[in-house]
């Protein structure tokens, strides 16, 4: 790998974390932290540039992670070229001089780049240059560097000249990233190492850990010690094996992991980490035969094909890699276009930048909502409408309230056309008091658009054919956690706000049908636009039984994610004041949004739509995400039709800036999506195509898979219709031989003597 991000430990040592992609490399240099600080860099305080992200390029990790002392060198070499003007110049000449020395790097080292290797060039945050070239493996990194000076005839920097140099990064903007080649992120380190003598003729056993334990071996495309990292995670709460249980965990590891190690030995011994070895990565004779034996004894257990844990862990590496494919990385959505539609800047100018992207999407239910008899249509020729059912997902007291003040501002003149028609609705019901004794016909023109959060099936209803007969509008609720979703209706269900959610999305009819003379009767398309708030753990209970019915992808998920470096102190983060000002300027977009009506078609937002639809479809087979292809549909029609919004909004008028915007949004979407419920629907997709293979008339085990857990049986017995618990029937399988029980797992696995029998 020839680029790592470096972070600080507890004890405040650097460590090294890879960066294996364009997408994940561009979004730790173009968060909205990043900027601000290049900005106060070149402008304040040339001091504040340890803050920005650190990045090496010429060496490869310790084996525990670390960067101080590492011997190994990455196929890649950086290099700082950095410019001092003459002392004898005055600072006005010196700022000439250091201004045309600047000017002229970037021509210079794109002519060379084939012949130098290049692989980045970028901008450094003061002054100079930070680049990348491809290393001569018979040079030393000194002789590299003087290699590169002589080639491109600048002097680089002789004080930063080790292999373990960090180079501060500036941002992905075209001025500041000039060249960036994907070879960058080749994963085999170089060939030689840095000023050590090999080890080829020193026995196996006897060497060091970071040599016997490769770093950078895959399985697939994944790394192995990834793969090792997420076993803990799930089966051991992210703890490494110590003194104590080290033998026993080790030996489960290993059997765990063999059978993509092809049960060779030297692979086992290449990628099974020695949890035996001191901090220096040495170890004692004794405990490197130790480490070996366990191994070994592994190796020697019956084989059962993959583990059970084995395929969860994969599992959960794939819905890993469908949060990758979203543009961002495991901890980072996809950044946020540095230029915003006007519209989109204004009503998140007064929030801070972690917060910009959840107002940023947040905010569209209530545009929507402003939207009447108005249409768009998509590319597969379907009629949409501004249906946005926004839930905001974060931690408890992250922030998730600074949607609200942008929300109340947009949704100000709809709150006061309400009032008088709330009004004119108690004056009828008071006028009108029993069920039999109505004098008066409810007036037709009453219009009621924004819902409380508590109300009966019959208000809700009058509510959508209101809406409908006066200008097919929209109702709008906003609460502040999910759970208050279930008031806008009698039944107090979340399955019934599911119904909702399906209904919405595609307009469809709702309402209800009575015979009583006066109750409440009608049915019209259901047009319902909500904001909700929520934290993760409630966010998964919610919408459990709903992440494969089509009710999850319907939604447009968002997030706030703040960096711990951002909550030094525990005081709020500043707000922007909303004010007459602020609605002054919002009042056009508005105004335009109000006047719209019937059918609007953009060509720009059609053909953009048609391109995120082949990307996604590339993506989902890249990253072998089925979660990814299944929620990536509707997360495509949600970001076209946010681009149909501002589309409106503007005037009807297309930009760079709604297109970059779109992309982006889709994107976000999706990886919310993906990080919140990616694992459940992978999880649910891969047992409904094991189900369905089977065909034809089949007995219980067959239908199971060759590895089970006795959830699974259960599972299976209730699909089948079975009653009771079936554990008598799990003993006589056992008994015949059919099945074996393994502790280790807790899994049954079916035996050789079965598979014969069926002719498997």
């Amino acid at each position: 790998m020839s680029v790592f991000e470096i972070f600080k430990g507890d004890g405040g040592a650097k460590f090294m974390r890879p960066i294996r992609n364009r997408e994940e490399y561009l979004s730790r240099r173009n968060t909205e932290k990043q900027h601000q600080t290049l900005k106060t860099v070149r402008e304040q305080d040339a001091t504040r540039k340890n803050q920005l992200v650190e990045m090496n390029y010429s060496c490869l990790p310790n084996a525990d992670g670390s960067l101080k002392g590492s011997k190994t060198a990455s196929r890649s070499v950086g290099m700082d070229i950095d410019f001092k003007a003459p002392k004898e110049l005055s600072a006005e000449e010196a700022a000439q001089w250091l201004a045309k020395q600047m000017a002229g790097v970037p021509a210079l080292v794109l002519r060379k780049k084939d012949e130098l290797g290049l692989q980045m060039l970028e901008r450094s945050a003061t002054k100079g240059y930070h680049l990348v070239f491809r290393r001569r493996e018979d040079l030393s990194q000194e002789d590299n560097l003087r290699w590169a000076s002589e080639l491109l005839g600048v002097e680089y920097d002789d004080k930063a000249k080790d292999i373990t140099r960090v180079f501060f990064t500036t941002t992905g903007d075209d001025d500041e990233l000039l060249f960036l080649d994907d070879s960058i992120f080749d994963a085999t380190p170089a060939e030689m190492l840095e000023d050590v003598e090999p080890l080829t003729t020193v026995d196996p056993i006897s060497v060091k850990t970071d040599v016997a334990n490769d770093p950078e071996a895959q399985y697939n495309g994944v790394l192995f010690k990834d793969i090792i990292a997420k076993y803990w995670e799930l089966y051991n709460d992210g703890k490494e094996p110590t003194a104590g249980d080290r033998n026993a965990l080790t030996f489960e590891l290993a059997v765990t992991i063999r059978s993509i190690c092809g049960y060779s030995l030297e692979k086992m011994l290449s990628v099974v980490p020695n949890y035996w070895a001191r901090p220096d990565g040495s170890c004692s004779q004794e405990d490197l035969a130790e480490w070996r034996k366990t191994i070994e004894n592994a190796l020697k257990e019956p084989r059962k094909g993959m583990p059970y844990r084995l395929k969860q862990v994969l599992q959960a590496m794939k819905s890993q890699q469908g949060v990758k494919a979203c543009g961002g990385t495991l901890t980072t959505p996809p950044p946020m276009p540095k230029k915003l539609p006007p519209l989109i800047r204004l009503l998140t100018k007064n929030v801070p930048w972690f917060y910009k992207p959840a107002v940023a999407n947040a905010v569209f239910p209530a545009l929507g909502a402003h939207l009447h008899g108005v249409k768009f249509r998509y590319w597969d020729n379907v009629e949409h409408e501004a249906t946005f059912m926004n839930v905001l997902i974060g931690r408890q007291s992250i922030g998730k309230g600074t949607i609200k003040k942008p929300i109340e501002y947009i949704m100000e003149d709809i709150k006061q056309r309400d009032i008088p028609n709330r009004q004119r609705e108690q004056e009828w019901k008071q006028k009108n008091p029993g069920a039999r004794q109505k004098k008066d016909p409810r007036p037709t023109d009453i219009c009621i658009q924004m819902l409380i959060d508590n109300l009966t099936d019959a208000v809700f209803n009058q509510r959508i054919v209101d809406a409908n007969n006066n200008g097919q509008r929209f109702i709008y609720t906003v609460v502040d956690e999910i759970e208050g979703l279930k008031k806008v209706t009698s039944r107090g269900s979340a399955d019934e706000v599911g119904l909702l959610i399906r209904k919405a999305f595609d307009n469809a009819d709702a309402g209800q049908e009575r015979v009583g003379a006066d109750s409440v009767s009608g049915i019209a398309p259901l047009r319902w636009n909500f904001n909700a708030s929520t934290t993760p753990p409630n966010a998964r209970k919610f919408f459990y039984k709903m992440v494969n019915d089509g009710t999850v992808s319907r939604l447009d998920v968002s997030t706030i994610i703040s960096n711990d470096d951002e909550d030094d102190d525990e005081t709020a983060p500043i707000q922007g004041i909303y004010d007459h000002t602020f609605a002054q300027e919002l009042k056009p977009y508005i105004d335009r949004l109000e006047a719209a009506n019937g059918l609007i078609e953009c060509a720009q937002a059609k053909r953009l739509s048609l391109e995120l639809k082949q990307e996604n479809q590339d993506a989902a087979k890249l990253y072998e995400s089925e979660a990814y292809r299944v929620f990536s549909y509707r997360a495509n029609v949600i970001a076209w039709l946010k681009g149909m919004v501002l589309y409106v909004a503007h005037g009807c008028r297309w930009s760079r800036e709604i297109a970059a915007f779109v992309r982006w949004t889709q994107q976000y979407n999706l990886w919310c999506k993906m990080l919140y419920f990616g694992q459940q629907l992978e999880k649910e997709l891969r047992e409904e195509v094991e189900i369905q293979r089977q065909s034809g008339p089949q007995n219980l085990l067959e239908l199971l898979p060759d590895e089970f857990t006795k959830e699974q049986y259960y599972q299976m017995r209730q699909q089948q219709g079975k009653s009771g618990s079936g554990d008598g029937t799990l003993r006589s399988w056992q008994n015949r031989g059919y099945i074996t029980y393994d502790e280790v797992s807790g899994c049954f696995g079916k035996t050789e003597k079965y598979k014969k029998r069926i002719g498997g």
